[in-house]
């Protein structure tokens, strides 16, 4: 609960996505989206791990996002309990247009954006040939009673530091800091 709290108030004092997106309503509206899918996930025992600025945020490093980020293992049957955990959570038709074929082919991102719109979600298999499944490294949290599979911060500052986002570099530079991280490590 103090987690869930924290984000709100971080969210609805000085993030600039809460602007963008409303209410404290909202920004609940959206923590509990997560929670549900993660939740999903599990139910359906997807081999999955959570990064991005979500799993930032699941590592008690408040900044706003408006996607959840997944690695999926790829695998036919895992990608089949993907969309099982999904339409767990939407009725959706579009779910279906989610294929294995997408996630182990040339190009292994799919985003989905869901019917309510209150966020997308970011699946891929693996960037390029250095960072796969395989290779992630990552801890189980619990937040709010759900267990989710994240991206350690080590792993979540190797995705992030060498990219050309700002707010990449911006969650890298905060990650090296609060979990006394090295370059050369």
């Amino acid at each position: 609960r103090a987690f869930f709290e924290s984000f709100l108030r971080e969210l609805s004092s000085n993030s600039p996505g809460a602007s963008r997106r409303g209410n404290m309503s909202t920004m609940r509206d959206i923590f509990g989206k997560v929670l549900e899918v993660i939740e999903a996930l599990n139910a359906q025992g997807v081999d999955y791990v959570v990064f991005g600025g979500v799993a930032v945020n699941l590592h008690g490093l408040v900044r706003a996002t408006e996607d959840l980020g997944l690695f999926i293992r790829p695998d036919p049957e895992n990608i089949e309990r993907l969309k099982v955990a999904l339409r767990s959570v939407w009725d959706d038709p579009h779910i279906d247009e989610i294929s294995s074929e997408d996630l182990c082919g040339d190009y292994p991102v799919v985003r989905y954006g869901p019917p309510d719109g209150e966020i997308y979600i970011d699946m891929l298999t693996r960037l390029g040939e250095f960072v796969t499944f395989e290779k992630l490294s990552w801890s189980e949290i619990e937040v709010e009673g759900t267990r989710a599979r994240v991206a350690t911060p080590r792993t979540l500052y190797e995705l992030k530091r060498n990219t050309v986002r700002p707010i990449d570099a911006m969650d890298a530079t905060i990650l090296e800091q609060r979990f006394d991280l090295d370059e050369e490590e």
